[in-house]
């Protein structure tokens, strides 16, 4: 896939999720002469200028050093780095335009590696990117340097204004073993240097020089080339004083095994301890596990002393804990049939866990001897490692423990001897047939049960690559057309501070796009330029544009198919289903399980990150999202108004040849009924025949008008913004909550609209009107015996006749159908 991201910070990092992999891709600062390239390449690009827009709030600037080693920061710390991108100001300021193509999404043309006539593309790694050329120059190690004393030494790799800075090692072992690549288009050198110098010195200690016109080319799957020791010249040319160092030389692409490794000349000005954030990482997600806790019974439970002494009767409860997560039983209700020793609850508690499995299950009985206060009075620990897994519905056996009630005395815990034990009966169970839902469910990327032996054959392959010009190319396995990638860019706050990261530095958004694999043809090549959107305290802003190219390959277009026939979650979610608050929590759970352990990586990846990814908030308020979902269900009613106001106008004749035609179509049906659904099919095939014509040909993308941005009220951004719980004035949240009170009247009114006119059909039935009760039960006797004695086609259709009779026929005051029925009674009387 072809990446490339404009007007975006170039430290900024990207993102994708599929099949539970997070994918973390770093971006780099370029030089002088690299930067004035790319400028200029892009400015070619683009179709129009870009105009400044001022400052807004917390809208850090996008800046562009053309210094290396420099990075001009905002007021406040803003981005980092440069911006591939034209449009640039004497100053050095990024700029934003807003129009109307801004937001939409543009077809590109990129050179991918694949080529036309490359008919077996998934057969190559990198077919859906651009190739990026490079000089790669490996310096292994070096002998026989003359110098006094021992010491340190670093080899540095010189390339026109370009200069690779190995770490330091001692003369006594002089190995290196490090990798430098230099972009083919930043190359204005007809030769590369290589020198051995003494730690903190300039001078050298030797040097050895390569005609770039000589160097060879390599590309993947070539063998690699086997370096080689050069004899290198010392300050004053002598070759005899120089010693010698092992190097190979070549000029290769992205593919190359050495291209991940590599320091590479466009992060000339990142540190070294930072250069590890800005490497290409794929971050594997857990496998999550539900982990279900039957908390059945307890027996023989010995209450504390101060319980015993208050002479009361006990409220036990259990709690369970596992890592961070902690759940509590109900108080154990009174029974006749059991003593106060022996509790009974029998609930369900769920959590989440993730392998390899370290956490320890803890539960522990609970005495609540005062408001806020409860005593332990026994537990047990049991690892993770040892809970049964089930694949199925068919709950395991549950299991009797003996509760430690020894914990808190050390003199009583060396006793060895007890009459009796108390118990607790529990059920645990790694639940295997469940998806543990921690995405939206909306932009769900994978819908697999967490057991691999589940699991079904992948039905294709989908491939994508992103980040500011770096070409990368990402595969994965899909098993389910109807999923989502997710791809994410980020600035990348661990370039300049990686080392004194636990500052609480976080990797700021610059945006999503989100591509559902159904909505794309089996083995075509999308290449588009995805406008970066996010809203802001003060609207929406275009933060850039990410260029992709994406393919979904299809090994059985059979099995596809079949996929859609299948249901969409595992089994278990249906067999066993979760209530829907519990699947909320979980799903909080499971955020924080998978933002645990991505945090433990190197480089760690910041929770803000998966957060963002996952749509960790999507549940919150939004005046803004509630008006779109509006809209949205008003757009899909629009079809059925549409029918209405068609059957009005052939019932009052505004067009009399049409509607005498609909008239005797309709009687045709009616007299000849069998033609009905065969016509109705036929209708829906040739319409979606018809409109094949005009079918999408672009993947969908975010749009701000379904997503009501674009005229949006500054104070519902303010609101839907704000921190929960609310960090605002005592004023505005009054005028916000008189405003969601006028709101939630309306949407009060139409549910009581919809419930009045159901509570009318109810009452035809209920005798609470015995008149208008009375009348019904007598027309429905002289109905079934006018519909049995005159068949039903007769009645159809004197009903339509009827129905569709000309205005001059008819009457304007309501039927007496409507008004029967607008008489009938409601239960809105019997409310306060």
């Amino acid at each position: 896939m072809v990446g490339e991201a404009r007007q975006v910070s170039g430290s900024s990092s990207a993102f994708s999720k599929k099949n539970k992999k997070l994918q973390h891709q770093g971006n780099t600062m370029a030089g002088q002469q690299q930067l004035g390239q790319e400028n200029k390449q892009n400015h070619q690009l683009q179709q129009h200028p870009k105009a400044v827009e001022p400052n807004h709030g917390d809208i850090k600037p996008v800046v562009i050093t053309t210094v290396p080693g420099l990075a001009i920061s905002a007021a406040s710390g803003g981005a980092r780095g440069v911006a591939a991108s034209g449009g640039v100001t004497g100053s050095g300021v990024g700029v934003y335009s807003h129009g109307a193509n801004e937001f939409s999404l543009k077809e590109t043309s990129p050179h991918l590696g694949g080529g036309l006539l490359n008919k077996d593309k998934t057969s190559s790694t990198y077919d859906l990117v651009e190739q990026m050329q490079y000089l790669y120059v490996k310096v292994v190690k070096s002998r026989e340097i003359s110098m006094f004393g021992g010491g340190e030494v670093v080899a540095e790799v010189k390339l026109g204004n370009y200069r690779g800075i190995t770490k330091r090692v001692s003369t006594n072992n002089a190995e290196w073993d490090q990798v430098f690549a230099f972009s083919k288009d930043c190359i204005h050198s007809s030769m590369v240097e290589i020198f051995v110098k003494e730690k903190d010195k300039e001078d050298f200690l030797g040097r050895v020089w390569f005609d770039l016109n000589e160097v060879p080319k390599r590309v993947p799957p070539d063998s690699q080339l086997a370096p080689q020791w050069y004899r290198m010249e010392d300050k004053k040319g002598d070759k005899a004083k120089g010693g010698e160092v092992m190097v190979s030389i070549w000029f290769g692409t992205q593919a190359d095994e050495a291209f991940s490794e590599a320091w590479h000349s466009k992060a000339a000005n990142v540190h070294l301890d930072g250069l590890c954030s800005i490497k290409s990482k794929v971050y594997l997600s857990s496998k999550l596990w539900y982990l279900r806790v039957s908390v059945i019974e307890a027996q023989d439970i010995v209450m504390g002393e101060k319980g015993s002494s208050m002479m009361r009767y006990p409220e036990l409860s259990a709690k369970v804990i596992v890592g961070n997560q902690v759940l509590r039983t109900r108080i154990a209700p009174a029974t006749a049939n059991r003593s106060l020793s022996n509790p009974f609850w029998n609930e369900d508690l769920m959590f989440v866990v993730a392998e390899p499995f370290e956490d320890y299950l803890l539960v522990t009985l609970e005495d609540r001897i005062a408001p806020n206060r409860d005593e332990v009075v026994g537990r047990v620990l049991l690892p993770v490692t040892s809970i049964e897994r089930r694949l199925d519905e068919k709950p395991v056996a549950s299991r009797w423990f003996n509760l430690d009630i020894h914990f808190n005395n050390a003199a009583d815990q060396s006793k060895a001897v007890t009459r009796f034990a108390s118990r607790i009966h529990l059920r645990a169970s790694l639940d295997g047939g469940y998806h543990v839902l921690d995405e939206a469910t909306m932009y769900g990327s994978d819908v697999r049960p967490t057991a691999k032996q589940l699991w079904k054959p992948h039905i294709g392959r989908a491939g994508n690559g992103l980040s500011p010009k770096w070409n990368e190319q990402y595969t994965w396995e899909v098993f389910d057309p109807c999923t989502v990638i997710t791809i994410g860019v980020f600035d990348n706050s661990r370039v300049d501070n990686y080392t004194t990261n636990a500052t609480g530095a976080r990797d700021s958004r610059i945006g999503k796009v989100r591509i559902r694999l159904s909505t794309l043809a089996s083995d075509r090549v999308y290449t588009h330029s995805y406008p970066l959107l996010m809203l802001h305290p003060s609207g929406v802003k275009k933060m850039g544009e990410l260029h992709l190219a994406v393919r979904f390959s299809c090994a059985n277009m059979v099995n596809m198919l079949h996929m859609y026939t299948i249901p969409l979650l595992p089994k278990m979610h249906y067999v066993n289903p979760l209530l829907v608050n519990q699947v909320e929590s979980l799903r909080h759970q499971a955020v924080n399980v998978v933002a645990s352990r991505l945090s433990r990586a190197e480089p760690p990846l910041g929770r803000e990150v998966v957060e963002y990814m996952l749509d960790h908030d999507s549940h919150m308020w939004s005046m803004r999202k509630s008006k779109a979902n509006f809209f949205r269900l008003m757009n899909v009613l629009a079809s059925l108004v549409a029918i209405g106001r068609f059957l009005e106008s052939m019932r009052n004749w505004h067009r009399p040849v049409y509607s005498t035609l609909f008239l005797i179509i309709f009687i045709v049906l009616v007299l000849v009924p069998e033609f009905i659904i065969p016509f109705v099919l036929l209708y829906m095939a040739v319409v979606g025949m018809w409109r094949y014509r005009s079918r999408p040909r672009h993947p969908p993308h975010m749009d701000t008008r379904i997503s009501y941005a674009e005229s949006v009220h500054p104070d519902e951004l303010d609101e839907e913004f704000d921190s929960f719980p609310t960090s605002r004035s005592a004023e505005i949240v009054r005028m916000r909550y008189d405003r969601l009170r006028s709101v939630a009247g309306r949407i009060q009114t139409v549910v009581g609209d919809m419930a009045t006119q159901g509570e009318r059909f109810q009452a035809l039935l209920s005798w609470r009107d015995p008149r208008a009760t009375f009348l019904f039960v007598i027309l429905c006797l002289f109905a079934a015996f006018g519909f049995y004695l005159v068949p039903i086609k007769w009645v159809v259709a004197l009903f339509g006749l009827y129905f569709l009779r000309p205005p001059r026929f008819r009457s304007r005051l309501p039927s007496p159908a409507v008004t029967f029925f607008k008489r009938l009674p409601t239960k809105a009387d019997s409310m306060l």
